[in-house]
């Protein structure tokens, strides 16, 4: 049930942004991509009709916890949710993503259905 916000994907793995943008594509949602951090935080200064944001959290140059610390700390940009997406799926790794600023956190591969449901809860 895609709303009129846009979902800004951050990840620097063409084939994961793929992937997701075509899963979400089908169900209605626009998405924006951005292939690293300072890309993507570039793109929330600019556009106002980014409704969520699914971040990578391991990405070089700027990872996701750096680029959720510049992200909290723009008042422009600080309220947008952030869903932490992460193949570190080690005990630990949800609390480090939500200490970090991240409002939910999902494990690769996507749990598709788990994905539509945090989405369906923050962008309505």
């Amino acid at each position: 049930m895609a709303t009129g916000k846009k979902i800004l994907i951050i990840d620097d793995d063409a084939r994961n942004i793929f992937a997701l943008k075509a899963t979400l594509k089908a169900r209605g949602y626009t998405c924006l991509t951005a292939a690293g951090a300072q890309e993507g935080i570039n793109l929330l200064k600019q556009a106002e009709d980014i409704g969520i944001i699914l971040m990578d959290m391991m990405m070089p140059d700027m990872d996701g916890y750096e680029a959720l610390n510049v992200i909290r700390q723009d008042e422009c940009i600080a309220a947008l949710p952030v869903i932490a997406l992460t193949a570190q799926a080690m005990k630990g790794d949800r609390e480090k993503c939500l200490e970090a600023g991240a409002n939910d956190y999902i494990s690769k591969p996507v749990d598709v259905d788990k994905l539509l449901h945090l989405l369906n809860t923050y962008l309505n």
